[in-house]
């Protein structure tokens, strides 16, 4: 009698789909997020702020002559808060995966059937949600309170809040990366600040490019923010070179996500 051996078949995966669980850690980052009102109300007020107190300051001084012909000041300016607030945004994604591995959540949920990328996804999912909800708000708070009404019109602004999102989501898995393998509260928060404020205000979001000191206006123009910040303000007043700001700005974020996709997963997969 002969007998067959049959080679051993790879272990099949027997949990949800990845799918699924992204949903369900998605939606248990926004119940987490929507219980705390404090949070939510933060995450208004400080762009709402930054608009108003910009455009008080800066709205009528002569560094409005540099701005595009029939450019009122708010009108510049939008953008730059919709990009600002989604960086502020894309550096609590990062604390929130650390606390999340500091509080033993993550803990228990590696004990589950869940694959790693899920969490890192669902993580960056869930804020980019937030995000969009807030941008949402913020716009129209703009046009109700501050007449906002860029050249690009309705169309204009849903083009700009895009790629706005485009760019908060690459630095949300920056950030990712970075809480991955620093794992660290405090160490994260002071380079965020240390990092994005300065390259926040040297970049042309709150001042034409042009009125910047000359070695600023170097600095500048080798800023990535730049180019996030130029690409949604053409496409929102409807800017002739608007094509061209939008590519190099997606090209950008893609490559970010990418790089930064890949190091926070390896980061994450380390023992807790």
């Amino acid at each position: 009698m002969t007998t067959t051996i049959t080679g051993c078949a790879p272990p099949r995966w027997n949990g949800s789909s990845a799918v699924t669980q992204v949903v369900v850690l998605t939606g248990r980052s926004l119940r987490a997020f929507l219980t705390d009102p404090g949070l939510v109300l933060v995450g208004l007020i400080q762009p709402v702020m930054t608009l108003f107190v910009f455009t008080q300051i800066f709205g009528n001084l002569p560094l409005a002559g540099g701005l595009p012909p029939g450019t009122e000041y708010l009108d510049f300016l939008m953008p730059a808060v919709l990009v600002n607030h989604v960086v502020q945004t894309s550096s609590q994604t990062g604390v929130g995966l650390v606390e999340d591995l500091r509080n033993g959540i993550v803990a228990r949920l590696r004990s589950l059937p869940i694959m790693p990328s899920s969490l890192l996804l669902a993580r960056s999912t869930s804020d980019f949600v937030r995000t969009a909800v807030q941008l949402v708000m913020i716009l129209a708070l703009a046009v109700g309170l501050l007449g906002y009404a860029p050249r690009g019109g309705f169309v204009g602004m849903v083009l700009s809040a895009l790629l706005t999102l485009a760019v908060g989501s690459a630095l949300s898995w920056a950030f990712l990366a970075m809480g991955a393998c620093m794992r660290r509260t405090e160490p994260m928060q002071n380079i965020s600040v240390l990092v994005m404020v300065p390259l926040m205000f040297i970049s042309s979001a709150f001042v034409p490019i042009e009125q910047l000191p000359d070695w600023l206006e170097v600095v500048a123009r080798l800023n990535p923010l730049t180019y996030a910040v130029d690409a949604s303000r053409a496409v929102a007043l409807d800017l002739a070179d608007g094509g061209q700001l939008v590519v190099p700005s997606l090209l950008i974020s893609v490559l970010v996500t990418l790089a930064s996709a890949a190091i926070a997963v390896r980061g994450f997969r380390r023992p807790l």
